[in-house]
């Protein structure tokens, strides 16, 4: 299942436009304490799918997936689609691009 990537020039744009999509990240605590992207959810990975049945309801809502590189987030993507999420984009790079790209005042680890 080809899951749909978007650059963080895009995601920039479409966070910052009407209608955002709701922005996942699937990192790990750990992870997420070293950097993050202003206004991501919290979700890892490592709790799915009970968190995705308890915190994703609207499987209509845009989502945008991101973790470290885009690899879990891609399998996140992935794993939304399969179950019925309708809208769903994968955040390629990650918040690693997200902090060259974008806002260099992110952490890099």
């Amino acid at each position: 299942m080809a899951v749909p990537e978007i650059s963080v020039i895009e995601a920039k744009e479409r966070l910052s436009g009407p209608n955002p999509p709701r922005l996942i990240d699937v990192r790990e605590d750990e992870e997420y304490a070293i950097a993050r992207i202003d206004g991501a959810e919290l979700m890892p990975l490592s709790l799915w799918p009970a968190i995705v049945a308890e915190r994703l309801t609207d499987r209509t809502q845009p989502l945008l997936i991101q973790c470290h590189h885009g690899g879990r987030s891609a399998r996140a993507a992935e794993f939304l689609m399969r179950n019925g999420f309708t809208d769903v984009t994968n955040l390629a790079g990650g918040i690693d691009a997200w902090a060259v790209e974008i806002d260099p005042s992110v952490a890099r680890y």
